[in-house]
């Protein structure tokens, strides 16, 4: 079949390369238009244009897909399908309409729970077992349609935000293959999502990567994965940002009853008392610097026991 692929980043780019090896012709790619980037804050392609672009196929990276102009621009394509894979902006109904074999996208969560911006990130705070990739049929509202092809995939202990989505792209790259195949053949079941059982996975605020200390290390742990790479899980100390990039959970025993955010011991590695148990800082990443090992950084900034990180 005949595909537009939409897309922008790295999940996208997995899924493209996908398809790009199956008998579907991809004849051109929608994304996002280039964005500042790097210390010279050049612009810069998204990842989906780059492959595209380095594989010959045509680029349309318009500020909004609307307008007439763009319309005219996507039906003179000829396209049956669009297959949209983290695009980055909601299709509306007029382009929805274009392809007459409609519209399939790629979503990192087993529909309909997390339907939203951020599925990755949410299902690993929530502390979920499990995950996965589902194929749904586009229509006007926000990952709403029919699902027509699914598969979950456990989440582990050590998943971070950026290793879970490289394996769902992966996951996503095969469904959506097989989709578009059985779509060809008229086998593609599609079936109506269960609204009751919806949950929305909202995009994610700098802020909220903020380490609350009052909460359990459990949940601070799971943060720490969670908003890796981006933004990254910080705290302040002594008045300055840190990233945490790696944590791990430990017993509060033997540290006293002290208030959160409270640095309880500095060797073999700082362990900061959280609201529940204790959280050891394994890798972190001070303003302006490079990211080390947490007792590297404690020896060498002199962090005591008892200082408080978090605190104003």
């Amino acid at each position: 079949m005949r595909v537009v692929f939409w897309g922008s980043p790295d999940f996208a780019v997995t899924v493209l390369e996908s398809v790009l090896a199956s008998a579907h012709a991809v004849v051109a790619v929608v994304t996002q238009p280039p964005r500042p980037s790097g210390r010279g804050r050049r612009q810069r392609p998204t990842p989906v244009a780059q492959l595209a672009e380095s594989e010959g196929i045509e680029v349309l990276a318009p500020k909004r897909p609307r307008g007439l102009e763009f319309l005219r621009a996507v039906e003179a394509l000829g396209t049956e399908v669009f297959l949209v894979a983290a695009y980055g902006a909601i299709l509306p109904p007029e382009v929805l309409s274009l392809p007459p074999r409609g519209a399939l996208n790629v979503h990192a969560s087993l529909l309909p729970a997390y339907r939203g911006a951020a599925p990755v990130t949410r299902a690993i705070l929530d502390g979920r077992r499990d995950t996965g990739v589902t194929i749904m049929r586009m229509e006007e509202g926000l990952d709403t349609g029919p699902i027509c092809l699914q598969e979950a995939i456990p989440i582990r202990s050590e998943d971070t935000a950026g290793t879970l989505t490289a394996r769902l792209a992966g996951l996503g790259g095969r469904l959506a293959v097989e989709a578009l195949d059985r779509l060809a053949l008229g086998t593609l079941v599609e079936t109506p999502q269960d609204d009751a059982s919806a949950s929305y996975a909202a995009k994610v605020a700098t802020g909220e990567a903020a380490i609350d200390w009052g909460r359990s290390a459990a949940e601070i742990e799971r943060a720490v994965r969670a908003f890796d790479p981006w933004p990254g899980a910080w705290t302040t100390w002594r008045g300055e940002r840190i990233k945490v990039l790696g944590a791990g959970v430990v017993p509060a025993e033997g540290h006293g009853p002290v208030e959160p955010g409270t640095v309880a011991a500095v060797e073999p590695a700082p362990v900061v008392v959280a609201g529940g148990d204790a959280v050891r800082l394994d890798h972190v990443q001070p303003a302006g610097g490079r990211r080390m090992g947490g007792a590297d950084w404690a020896r060498g900034r002199r962090v005591e026991p008892g200082e408080r990180l978090g605190a104003g």
